[in-house]
């Protein structure tokens, strides 16, 4: 016997269907993460050299690029993506 599984379309945004509260915030930050993540990859550089970079603990960049954007404004996150863009401007 096969069950149905049943599908919902999403609204595009995660944090909303999941029902977080500010979940546009929460995509930006989500997508500045992503950026900068996607320049860490790019410029082959590791948690160390980039957490020097942004003057931050490592500990802290590393939460950062995990996902743990709930610790950090969207300010915060902005600033850290324009000191990479500043040194690294390959963002495609």
């Amino acid at each position: 016997m096969t069950k149905e599984i049943k599908f919902q379309k999403g609204s595009g945004n995660v944090f909303y269907d999941l029902g977080f509260d500010n979940p546009d915030e929460l995509l930006v930050k989500a997508e500045l993460v992503r950026k900068i993540s996607a320049i860490i990859t790019k410029n082959n550089l590791n948690q160390v050299e980039a957490s020097k970079l942004l003057g931050i603990e490592q500990s802290k960049f590393s939460a950062l690029i995990k996902g743990n954007i709930l610790s950090f404004s969207t300010e915060t996150i902005f600033s850290y993506l324009n000191i990479l863009l500043s040194r690294y401007d390959n963002l495609s």
